[in-house]
């Protein structure tokens, strides 16, 4: 019906849904692609940093899977908090503060997190996240 009267999707309705969609997978344990086709464009990709262990471009929903599966073997959990939205028609910007903790050692950091998200039909088709010490994410895996 939103789309019929025009209405667009706030920043934080596109956020939210996403990582409510992202968290749901990650908690699960599921393998199913279909939960991701609600919030992720089927064309999608996800630039990661090459310095962390699930390093480079995700591409379509198989990757955008495949990169929450090693995510998920990674972390026992991820949180954000303090989530703050900008939009530019259809670019988002994020900010938030990130809990990761490692699966491997139990640690937990917090730092903070930005991501340039794009957004085609209300789904995410393009993400660059920007974390802020990949080396403290790194160290705290070891």
């Amino acid at each position: 019906m939103d789309k019929q009267l025009g209405r667009r999707r706030t920043a934080m309705e596109l956020i939210e849904n996403m990582f409510n969609v992202e968290m749901r997978f990650l908690q699960s344990g599921s393998e199913s692609l279909d939960m991701l086709a609600s919030a992720f464009h089927a064309e999608i990709v996800v630039h990661e940093p090459q310095s962390l262990p699930y390093a480079g471009d995700w591409n379509g929903l198989d990757g955008v899977g495949a990169l929450f599966r090693k995510m998920r073997e990674i972390w026992s959990d991820v949180a954000v908090e303090n989530l703050q939205t900008a939009q530019n028609d259809d670019v988002v910007f994020m900010s938030c503060t990130l809990s990761l903790t490692s699966r491997a050692t139990g640690a937990t950091i917090k730092q903070p997190f930005a991501e340039v998200l794009r957004f085609e039909d209300d789904r995410l088709i393009e993400g660059t996240p920007f974390y802020y010490d990949t080396s403290e994410i790194l160290a705290i895996l070891r």
